[in-house]
């Protein structure tokens, strides 16, 4: 096509934009779904704005996928007990053999799964300033007006959800301490150990469980805890795995057929993040391991 086609120019700008947009959207919202939605309701938006008045196209949109995003998560902090399709990164099962290299390519995926899940652990405004700021170089005085805060207050969001976020920008390699971490855990549900569960947990864990009606989001460590039932019944054996390089167990019925498969997130010693899929379809749709 050539530079004369009669093309909306408005249109061609924002298309140049809708990749970022959408991964924009994406990191504040860890749905393909939502982040599809957001960015469709911004060109909308931008379709009935005066181009004119804006200065700075790029930054115009990203402040409004910003407030669209923003007001989602919002919404969803009023009802944490709905599902959202897509919630969920696809899991990689790769074999836990071990402390793995740093340079093992089957563990590049943890980086997204593990940052979801600890994104998730943060307030809206918290996770607009941190997404925004660290991840795409947005000023302060932007995300501010967004928030309708001051730039050093907005700072202050980021630098807390930082300290949240600290250790998930090296989740890549599962070391000896993230695996005592899991297997306290393991032990302490199947004793019915319920402060030893407090001690590995987070304060602010989130647990998701995929399940064939949905997500059921659970949060905070006295819940999880309180929970955390595993019914030797049901289950014939376990195995531990590597989840888009996250520490993880597969385990299976007394027929041989997966009933569930665990993701942990660890941070600081703690479980941020607990990623649980009974879902059968989508246990089939897994690479799993052939039970031992």
């Amino acid at each position: 096509m050539s530079e004369t086609s009669p093309r909306d120019p408005v249109a061609e700008a924002f298309e140049a934009e809708r990749d970022r947009l959408r991964a924009v959207a994406y990191r504040m919202l860890g749905s393909h779904a939502d982040a599809e939605d957001a960015v469709q309701e911004a060109w909308l938006r931008l379709s009935r704005q005066d181009t004119a008045t804006i200065h700075n196209l790029a930054g115009w949109l990203t402040t409004v996928v910003g407030r669209i995003s923003l007001d989602v998560l919002r919404s969803r902090q009023t009802r944490p007990e709905a599902s959202y399709d897509d919630r969920l990164p696809a899991l990689v099962v790769t074999a836990d053999d071990g402390p793995a290299p740093e340079d093992d390519v089957a563990l590049a995926d943890s980086v997204g799964l593990a940052l979801l899940v600890v994104l998730d652990s943060l307030g809206p405004s918290e996770r607009l300033a941190f997404v925004l700021h660290d991840l795409f170089g947005v000023p302060f005085e932007e995300i501010g007006r967004i928030l309708g805060r001051s730039a050093d207050a907005t700072k202050m969001l980021a630098s807390r959800a930082r300290r949240k976020m600290r250790g998930t920008d090296r989740p890549a390699v599962v070391g000896r301490e993230q695996r005592e971490v899991v297997r306290a855990f393991l032990t302490a549900a199947r004793n019915g150990d319920f402060e030893g569960l407090l001690r590995v947990l987070d304060p602010e864990v989130r647990l998701t469980v995929d399940t064939p009606h949905g997500e059921i989001v659970v949060l905070g460590a006295t819940k999880v805890a309180a929970g955390a039932r595993w019914s030797s019944g049901a289950v014939s054996r376990g195995q531990a795995v590597l989840l888009n390089g996250l520490p993880g167990l597969v385990s299976w019925r007394e027929d041989g057929t997966p009933f569930s498969a665990i993701a942990f997130t660890v941070v600081e010693g703690r479980i941020a993040g607990i990623v649980v899929v009974t879902d059968p379809a989508r246990l089939a749709s897994m690479d799993l391991p052939d039970p031992e």
